[in-house]
C-alpha cells in the first residue's frame, strides 16, 4: 500500500489549498486564480506543464525514469453561480461557489501529482494530470481534447480516472462498469400559430395550449417510449409565451433538459420529440420548430478497467470502503468525453462532515451543501495508485 500514509502526511498542505480554492471561487473557462494556484502548487515537481489556449487549463506531464504508457488523471476546478449559504469561515468571498467540490477534485489531483512524483523512479511511464476548467455546461473537456490532452505525452493514454465527492458516508468509494452517469441534453421546441385578442380566441391560433400539451405529452413518452431499464428523464424547465396579459401570441416555447442512458434512448428520443410535437401541434392548427442538442454523451466506464480499478481501491483502502453501484445516476459529466475516447473510470467518493446526516445531506449544487476536506489524501492516495497500477512496480 504504497501510498496511503504518503495521502496523510500532505493532507494538511492540500487541506489549505482547498480551502484557499473555496474562497475565491471562479467559473466557467476563464480560471486565472485558480490556475495560477494550481502552478504554484506544482512547482518543483518537474512537470512538462501547458496551459490551455482556449481556457485556463493546466496539462502537467510526470515522466517516470523508464518507457512505459501514458495515464490520465483529471481534476475540474470550475464553481458554480450560487451564493454559498454554508456559514463556513472559509466561505465564498463572492458570488459564486464551489458547490460541487471541484475545489476537492483540484487539491486531490495537486496530492496525486506530488505522491506520483516523489517516486518518480519507480515509474515506467508517464501521468497526465489533467487541470480542468468548465466541467459545469461549458464543454471544458471538449475543449481540453480539441487542444491536444490526449497527446501530451506522444501517445495516447492507456486508462483515464477521476474522482468526484458527494455526500454519503466519509471516505467510501462507488462505482461501478457500464453507464455511471447519463448523457446530458437540451431539448427546445416553439409553437407557432397566430396571435389575436385574449377576449376572442376562436379568431387566432393560440400556441399555448399546444405547448402545454406537448409538455405534459413528453412526460408520458418518457414512460411509453422507453425500456424502464433503459430510463429517460424529462424535465421542463423553461416556459415562455407572450408579455402582454391580453394578447394571444404568436408562438410560445418550451425548453427541457433530457438525461438518457444510452446512445439508442437518445437517438430514439430526439426523433420521437420531433415527431410527437409537430403531431400535436398540427392538432391544434400550429406548427412545431424543435431543436435537440446532446451537450454530453453518457459517462460510461470500461470493464474490465473497472474491476481492476475495484481490486485497486480494495486493496488500499478496504472491501467496507468500497462499493459496488447497482444504477447509473441522472446527473452528467464531460468527463464522457474522455472515456469515449480512453478506456477508464469515474469513481465517486463520499465525504459528509461528521454531524451531517449523510441520508438528509444537502446534495451537490446545494448553496448548503457541505464537503468534509480530510478525505483529500485518501483522494490524493487513490488517484496516484491506480496510476500506479499501471505504471510502478507490482507486488507478488
Amino acid at each position: 500500500m504504497p501510498f496511503i500514509d504518503a495521502g496523510a502526511a500532505i493532507l494538511e498542505d492540500l487541506v489549505a489549498v482547498r480551502r484557499d480554492l473555496h474562497r475565491h471561487p471562479e467559473v466557467g473557462l476563464d480560471l486565472p486564480r485558480t490556475q495560477g494556484k494550481v502552478l504554484a502548487a506544482l512547482d518543483g515537481l518537474g512537470l512538462d506543464i501547458t496551459l490551455g489556449r482556449e481556457t485556463t487549463s493546466v496539462v502537467a506531464v510526470l515522466r517516470g525514469a523508464a518507457p512505459g504508457p501514458t495515464v490520465l488523471l483529471r481534476g475540474d476546478m470550475d464553481a458554480l453561480p450560487v451564493k454559498e449559504l454554508t456559514g463556513l469561515d472559509y466561505a465564498s468571498t463572492n458570488d459564486y461557489m464551489h458547490a460541487c467540490g471541484h475545489d476537492l477534485h483540484t487539491a486531490g489531483l495537486i496530492g496525486a501529482a506530488r505522491l506520483l512524483a516523489a517516486r518518480r523512479d519507480e515509474l515506467a511511464g508517464n501521468v497526465v494530470f489533467m487541470f480542468q476548467p468548465g466541467e459545469e455546461g461549458w464543454n471544458g473537456a471538449g475543449v481540453m481534447i480539441g487542444e491536444g490532452v490526449l497527446g501530451a505525452t506522444g501517445e495516447k493514454p492507456v486508462a483515464a480516472y477521476a474522482i468526484h465527492v458527494g455526500p454519503g458516508p466519509r471516505g467510501v468509494f462507488m462505482t461501478k462498469p457500464g453507464p455511471i452517469l447519463a448523457g446530458a441534453n437540451e431539448l427546445h421546441i416553439t409553437v407557432n400559430g397566430s396571435g389575436g385578442h385574449g377576449s376572442q380566441p376562436h379568431t387566432a391560433v393560440d400556441p399555448v395550449p399546444a405547448l402545454l400539451e406537448i409538455g405534459t405529452a413528453l412526460q408520458v413518452m418518457a414512460t411509453r417510449k422507453f425500456d424502464a431499464f433503459d430510463p429517460v428523464v424529462v424535465s421542463v424547465t423553461q416556459l415562455s409565451a407572450g408579455e402582454g396579459l391580453n394578447v394571444i401570441p404568436d408562438s410560445a416555447r418550451l425548453g427541457a433538459t433530457v438525461r438518457t442512458l444510452s446512445a439508442a434512448s437518445t437517438d430514439t428520443f430526439a426523433v420521437e420529440s420531433k415527431r410527437l410535437a409537430e403531431g400535436i401541434a398540427a392538432a391544434h392548427g400550429c406548427t412545431a420548430d424543435v431543436e435537440f442538442v446532446t451537450t454530453y454523451p453518457v459517462t460510461t466506464n470500461d470493464a474490465a478497467s473497472t474491476a481492476a480499478t475495484l481490486d485497486v481501491l480494495r486493496g488500499h483502502f478496504g472491501a467496507d470502503r468500497v462499493l459496488t453501484l447497482e444504477t447509473a445516476l441522472m446527473g452528467s459529466e464531460d468527463f464522457s468525453l474522455v472515456l469515449a475516447e480512453v478506456p477508464g473510470t469515474f469513481v465517486f467518493l463520499n465525504c459528509s462532515p461528521d454531524g451531517v446526516d449523510p441520508a438528509t445531506a444537502e446534495f451537490n449544487h446545494s448553496p448548503r451543501v457541505l464537503f468534509d476536506d480530510a478525505v483529500l489524501g485518501d483522494q490524493a492516495a487513490a488517484l496516484a495508485s491506480l496510476a500506479w497500477s499501471h505504471l510502478g512496480p507490482q507486488e507478488d
